[in-house]
């Protein structure tokens, strides 16, 4: 039913930045992957083995690569198109659970290594800090957000430091103790408009598919509230806590009336084998996470200004799925401020980079928004910059050790 190929040893299998259509489990041999801008502190490239797999983000996002597979030694390779995933969790459900806890963890890996470089931060979750957000929410006036967080902290911590504190908040808000449990046995969860569904540091018993209603995703940053995305029916949330058995990283919160189902530790892997198309959405969902994911954490290893702004256009067209060729234009309906704000760089700084990008012919504005008259050319800026980003890191690391 699969395609089985093989390669000699250095082969590329597998290029960064360039178009994905299979993925690829590996049957004998060794692999190499490695990144262009790889995560702080990791090492810079991976070892990969039997039963290993590489390729599945792009593939299931339907993006450009974002890693380099090259063979060690001679190779064999079972190859998956897309449109056989189903047919491949059918056969061995395994390999889809395998994927799916690999993705998951990448993902939490990934998103800590942002948060670090963009907040300078990076605390473990941990249940007991979730007196720390209903404290936040409780600052704030948001009087039903706090209580859920002094709620759930009293549920795991009836005897804890701060459970007198926390029934004394929920006394003064006139508060409930506790939330009312839901009926495990009913897949369906409804949420009326600002109902908290999970709060970060909470321990995850559940993952919830969107049927209806948007949902924000946000996470309490250095005191202050970070919206972290706007979710959409058929999206997956909470799929990090129940695979990894950890706490929550975020908070999900009902943007309007929401319906959704909830499918719990117990029931996920036998929903995986029996729907398949469930572990399809699940692993596309994740694929297009850590694509976004990574770009983004690219981006914030790069330097220069320039190079971020340049780096975060390529980015958008990429995530379009515009084709990356010559004389290729593309308006990114987006105004400068809001390609200022997307890097995190502040406003008053943001303007002279602005003006400095326009000198650049290939780039102009439209009615106010941005415009590339060559995307390909765009590119070439971008791979410019990412390896003057290297270079200076070599240089950084060298230091250390010169």
């Amino acid at each position: 039913m699969f395609k089985v190929t093989e390669f000699n040893q250095n082969a590329f299998v597998i290029v960064e930045g360039k178009p994905a259509d299979s993925f690829f489990i590996l049957r004998n041999g060794k692999v190499r992957l490695s990144n262009e801008m790889p995560i702080p502190g990791e090492e810079p490239s991976q070892m990969l083995g039997p039963g290993d797999f590489f390729g599945v983000v792009s593939c299931m996002s339907g993006h450009p690569h974002i890693e380099t597979a090259q063979t060690l030694e001679p190779v064999s390779f079972i190859v998956v198109g897309k449109d056989q995933y189903g047919v491949l969790i059918q056969k061995n459900a395994p390999i889809a659970m395998k994927i799916i806890r690999y993705f998951s963890q990448r993902l939490r890996v990934i998103d800590k290594a942002i948060t670090k470089l963009s907040f300078q931060t990076a605390e473990e979750e941990n249940p007991q800090n979730m007196f720390k957000i209903g404290e936040f929410y409780f600052g704030k006036k948001d009087n039903k957000h706090a209580a859920y967080a002094y709620q759930r902290y009293l549920q795991y911590f009836p005897q804890g430091q701060f459970s007198a504190h926390a029934k004394a908040r929920l006394q003064s808000m006139n508060a409930p103790m506790r939330i009312a449990g839901n009926n495990s046995a009913n897949l369906g969860r409804s949420f009326n408009d600002g109902d908290m569904i999970m709060v970060e540091n909470e321990p995850g018993m559940e993952l919830y598919i969107i049927q209806s209603g948007k949902v924000k995703i946000t996470k309490v940053v250095e005191g202050n509230e970070v919206l972290l995305a706007v979710l959409q029916p058929g999206d997956i949330f909470g799929e990090m806590a129940i695979l990894e058995n950890k706490p929550r990283s975020a908070t999900a919160v009902a943007y309007g009336s929401v319906a959704t189902l909830a499918i719990n530790k117990a029931n996920f892997e036998t929903m995986v084998k029996q729907q398949p198309q469930l572990a399809v959405k699940l692993i596309t969902i994740l694929s297009e996470r850590i694509w976004l994911a990574s770009k983004q954490l690219a981006n914030l290893l790069i330097k220069d200004p320039i190079g971020r702004i340049y780096d975060m256009l390529l980015t958008l067209a990429l995530k379009q799925k515009i084709p990356i060729k010559p004389k290729n234009g593309h308006n990114f309906e987006i105004t400068p401020q809001e390609l200022i704000k997307m890097i995190g760089l502040p406003a008053d700084k943001g303007e002279a980079y602005l003006y400095k990008l326009l000198e650049d012919k290939n780039v102009r504005l439209d009615q106010g928004k941005l415009i590339t008259q060559d995307l390909e050319e765009l590119q070439k800026q971008v791979q410019f910059h990412r390896k003057k980003a290297q270079m200076e890191a070599k240089r950084a690391a060298a230091s250390q050790f010169g």
